[in-house]
């Protein structure tokens, strides 16, 4: 682990017992360091001066110097650390206080321990960690006053898609969710957030979440719904009754419009072992370890009941008995019954055979569109944030399948000739993911046929370094064809 690796924090907690749990959690071998403790608010400017601080884990509730206004205090002082905020579901006030201060999310005290780690790991990188729903409830609470009410955007001051991107981020979606869901590229959207920062002053992404919010361009009813439209949409029919799966992204599930609430990630990443593999027994040990690995929880097996028991009980139907749940119990230990369930990995599969049919038939149009569509599906990291060897293996799997279309798209938009969107999209794509060797020789012949030789060069010296830095080889057969094509060209 380097030092670039390691994330360093600043524990703020008026109680001893608070900060030794975060201590327990937030351990060196994970890639954190306690790079000090405070016990008040006031102490925060001095500490955040003293040490190299990446993030600032400050409860709200102190009894001198509260965490609203140190966190203000911070700002005003224009000191970098990001702000996590503690804070309780009954804490609404605080919470908005803390939000208008400059937090730039914020964590539930009650949260399991992965999500702490994944909630600091992501405001240390310069994302934003806010539960959408939970922060429409707060900030329409609080706007203290008839004159508080939306004053609404000045008009002309974004463009249309830049006010798509900024409710859809008041919506809590991911850069990634945001690109699937306006079908652009998520260095797309990185830009359009840029500009909006600039815009309208604000200094990140939580300041725009609550800028949406205070100025009516997100609704709490949009915010509450996962699959709200960006733009008003003409009414459909209620969807289906039956349950719906995504893991193309993080776990999530539906049962007809409304979302269910999964629990914590060891019992989603159980879930995930059973749904991936519908009317197969999976045994009690076999998901063990697929889920904890070489570290298995204290009570052994006796865990699995109880979590499945949870899990039936988020899935059943209205006035169904918990027994007759998807989940089933057999001699050899559990199985999902996937009868008249969707998941979007089966709608992959789908739209990448249609894609080879289109292909084979010569309509090379319908065969982009379709491999455009399948990648649409993708809503970040697949079963982001989900532990275990399982959930690790299927996360590779569709990872490399994602690769593999983005792929399959290009080499058809250059059989085309759309030289330049390929080239902008695998640009895109290769800033994610810049080891992806196929993709960068796909890259460097786009830039090539487009008449920018030197970028394409190029490409093929920040890749070789990459490898040479990162995994200690040298450019693969292909890549290295393809330099040799462009030098010669």
């Amino acid at each position: 682990m380097t030092a670039a690796d390691v994330v360093r924090v600043l524990l703020v907690d008026d109680q001893e017992l608070v900060r030794s749990g975060l201590r327990r959690i937030l351990r060196r071998r994970d890639g954190f360091v306690i790079a000090g403790e405070c016990g008040d608010g006031a102490e925060v400017p001095a500490a955040v001066a003293a040490a190299e601080v990446d993030v600032v884990v400050m409860d709200l509730r102190m009894k001198h110097v509260d965490g609203i206004e140190a966190t203000r205090r911070l700002r005003q002082a224009g000191a970098r650390p990001p702000v996590l905020a503690l804070t309780t579901f009954d804490d609404d006030e605080l919470l908005a206080g803390a939000l208008r201060a400059g937090a730039v999310g914020y964590i539930l005290k009650d949260s399991p321990a992965e999500d702490l780690i994944r909630a600091v790991r992501a405001v240390a990188a310069g994302d934003a960690w806010l539960d959408a729903a939970v922060t429409a409830r707060v900030l329409t609470t609080y706007r203290r006053a008839p004159a508080d009410e939306p004053a609404g955007l000045p008009p002309g001051l974004l463009t249309p898609r830049e006010l798509d991107v900024l409710r859809a981020a008041g919506r809590g979606l991911t850069n990634a969710e945001i690109a699937g869901a306006l079908v652009v590229s998520e260095l797309t959207v990185k830009s359009h957030l840029g500009r909006i920062f600039t815009k309208l002053g604000l200094r990140d992404r939580a300041a725009a979440v609550v800028y949406a919010f205070d100025h009516g361009i997100v609704s709490p009813r949009a915010a509450l719904v996962a699959d709200a439209p960006l733009r008003p949409a003409v009414t459909t029919p209620d969807p289906a009754p039956g349950l719906r799966f995504s893991v193309l992204g993080p776990m999530r599930a539906w049962r007809g419009g409304s979302p269910l609430e999964l629990g914590p990630v060891r019992q989603q990443a159980l879930l995930a072992a059973l749904v991936l593999r519908p009317g197969v027994t999976v045994s009690q040990r076999e998901l063990l370890g697929g889920v904890w690995g070489m570290e298995p929880p204290g009570t052994g097996e006796r865990v699995l009941p109880v979590y499945v028991h949870r899990l039936r009980k988020c899935l059943r139907r209205p006035g169904e008995r918990t027994p007759d749940s998807v989940i089933g119990r057999t001699r050899g230990g559990y199985r999902f019954d996937g009868d008249g369930v969707r998941i979007d990995t089966a709608r992959l599969a789908e739209l990448d055979a249609d894609a080879g049919a289109a292909e084979e038939a010569g309509d090379l149009d319908a065969a982009v569109e379709c491999c455009g569509t399948a990648l649409g599906l993708f809503q970040g990291e697949p079963l982001s944030g989900l532990p275990g060897p399982f959930a690790e293996g299927q996360r590779l799997r569709l990872t490399e399948r994602r690769g593999t279309l983005w792929a399959r798209k290009a080499r058809l938009q250059l059989r085309l000739g759309r030289h330049a969107d390929t080239a902008d999209e695998l640009s895109a794509v290769l800033a994610l993911e810049p080891l992806r060797e196929p993709l960068a020789a796909l890259l460097m012949r786009a830039l090539q046929a487009s008449g920018r030789r030197a970028e394409a060069i190029a490409v093929y010296g920040r890749i070789r370094s990459r490898l040479a830095v990162d995994l200690g080889v040298e450019p693969g057969e292909e890549l290295r064809r393809t330099h040799r094509a462009v030098l010669e060209s």
